[in-house]
């Protein structure tokens, strides 16, 4: 048996007989992981100890909700589970805010987070070293369930069932807890020699399907809202032949952006906040709304109020009917449009009605609808935001993935970023500060990993920066292939507008910074300032080089006016 200290909670005698450390790593391992989050701690040195011994890919950050964020970028990514390794209390606590941003979007992850030794669990309070009443109970509100193991014996199977709850849909992170005595004691378990974990089975109900095919069969003005649910189900494929076969008008969320071909005939892109597309969506006689609440942002803050009937498809059932009423179907988005696309094609859908929109063709909506957005844009003194965005599209590669933190440049690109052919990754589910540089991180040892080009761009303001400037640290550590495009205004920039909007002025929103060429430079990293017009080369020439690197844009950028607050 290894021995600990109790009053340090550390180990005074090691040994390289195996442990439940071992088990956790071999589980994992035999699940297909290759790389885990995290950052040591006492209490969880027996999982740290039992990887020397295995194969897994260990990412050390240097804050527990940043390693919460390159976990969850890592899975975006890849599509693959997210594992993360936290130690007891102050570093499982300071996770919550990456699960919350996980749990909100449906990012499937397992985080193994130590405990105190058996002996403290409970009501006693024995005064050791990371004590909480009940740890899991913390994270009951940012994950989908919470498992406690007080034997080594339990482990295999408590993360094989914790790996098939997080991409069972709707997806999301899992939380195990491992006792550190049980980490640590000797085992007689034999290693681990394989594990299954598949998806739990969420189709749609047979006669929810076919009351939507007669829905759509007569509707004359359909029109469709792809949420982050579309992507997270794989459903692009149906989406693009049910829009086609219906002649339905899409508009994607900023979860959903990516999920339908942005220059298509029947793209509303994704400017869900403009009253033009509101408008668009109001006048639907049938709207399907797939992955999506119809909540704050896709709603156009909460005026949107459609005169047609609603069909919703969501795998988390609380999502359903729960803004307004409509036909609600619980079901994974991609077996729910296939079954759906199957039987539109069966009923000969695209045939029985002509899809007019008061004498209008769907495809023409589409054109006057973008072209008025358009306009809107060109009547609000925004030429340098327009450019700036134009500019970092034309500079960034078809095909890079691209994480945006919560600052005005990603509400920008939540409504005018084409993401071509890579994917386009926002905070805008939980909407805490301090994703975008990590979960770059993430995603690029996540494309490293299956052997793809690692490069990718994190985008963040100097306030949202400042959350996650450590980690430039981990990016030099793994020589981690991220271009860091860090907008500089001097302040928190968003919520200066929101303010001097309601109020006339802002306070708080001012901030000190540091000098982020020089601090980049000090962790070894490159870095440089340019102007505005300089933006897309100056990433251009980035994206070039071998490891981390940082560009800085000191610049006051504007949001597009509020079409919410119209009369």
């Amino acid at each position: 048996m290894i021995d600990f200290d109790p009053g340090t909670a550390a180990p005074t005698r090691g040994t390289d007989q195996r442990n439940g450390g071992d088990l956790v790593v071999e589980t994992l391992e035999a699940l297909g992981a290759k790389t885990v989050f995290g950052i040591p701690g006492q209490h969880a040195l027996g999982l740290f100890d039992a990887m020397g011994r295995g194969n897994l890919h260990f990412v050390s950050s240097r804050v527990e909700n940043n390693s919460a964020f390159a976990a969850d970028g890592y899975s975006r990514a890849t599509g693959e589970v997210g594992v993360l390794f936290l130690s007891t209390g102050p570093g499982a606590l300071t996770s919550l805010a990456g699960l919350q941003e996980a749990y909100a979007t449906g990012v499937p992850m397992v985080v193994i987070a130590s405990q105190i030794p058996l002996e403290g669990l409970g009501a006693r309070r024995k005064g050791m070293l990371h004590q909480l009443d009940d740890q899991k109970a913390s994270a009951a509100n940012v994950t989908k369930s919470q498992r406690l193991i007080q034997h080594a014996s339990g482990i295999p199977s408590a993360i094989q069932d914790a790996w098939t709850e997080a991409i069972s849909s709707p997806q999301g992170p899992v939380w195990i807890e491992i006792p550190q005595n049980v980490l640590l004691d000797p085992i007689m378990v034999p290693p681990v020699e394989d594990a299954l974990a598949e998806a739990a089975d969420n189709p749609p109900r047979v006669e929810l399907i076919r009351e939507a095919v007669k829905w759509l069969s007569t509707a004359e003005r359909p029109a469709i809202i792809a949420g982050g649910g579309t992507r997270r189900g794989r459903a692009e494929k149906s989406l693009l032949s049910i829009a086609e076969q219906l002649r339905a008008p899409v508009i994607c969320t900023p979860g959903g952006n990516g999920a339908f071909p942005w220059k298509h005939e029947l793209s509303l892109q994704s400017w869900i906040e403009d009253r033009y597309m509101t408008d668009v969506l109001e006048d639907a006689d049938v709207l399907i709304v797939i992955g999506s609440s119809l909540g704050e942002v896709t709603s156009n803050y909460f005026t949107f109020e459609p005169r047609g009937r609603i069909i919703q498809i969501d795998a988390e059932p609380r999502v359903l009917e729960s803004n307004r009423p409509g036909l609600g179907i619980r079901a994974d988005a991609g077996q729910a449009l296939a079954a759906l696309d199957e039987a539109l094609a069966a009923a000969g859908a695209a045939d029985t009605v002509k899809r007019s929109w008061h004498g209008t063709s769907p495809e023409d909506v589409v054109r006057e609808s973008l072209a008025k957005v358009k306009a809107r844009l060109e009547s609000q003194d925004l030429a340098k935001e327009l450019k700036f965005m134009a500019d970092i599209r034309e500079a960034v590669p078809a095909d890079m993935q691209t994480f945006w933190d919560m600052t005005i440049s990603a509400y920008w690109g939540w409504s005018c970023w084409d993401a071509r052919e890579g994917q386009f990754h926002s905070a805008q589910g939980a909407g805490g500060l301090g994703y975008g540089f990590p979960a770059a991180i993430g995603g690029a040892v996540g494309l490293e990993t299956a052997g793809k080009p690692g490069r990718v761009l994190a985008v963040s303001g100097d306030g949202s920066s400042m959350y996650s400037i450590s980690e430039l640290a981990t990016a030099k550590q793994h020589n981690i292939p991220v271009t860091w495009l860090i907008v500089d205004d001097g302040g928190y920039g968003i919520l200066r507008e929101y303010m001097v909007g309601a109020f006339g002025k802002a306070t708080a929103t001012e901030l000190a910074r540091p000098d982020f060429v020089k601090l980049a430079e000090s962790f070894g990293v490159p870095a440089r300032r340019v102007s505005p017009e300089e933006v897309g080369d100056a990433l251009k020439e980035s994206f070039e080089a071998d490891g981390p690197n940082v560009v800085v844009v000191e610049t006051l950028l504007k949001m597009f006016g509020p079409t919410h607050l119209d009369d």
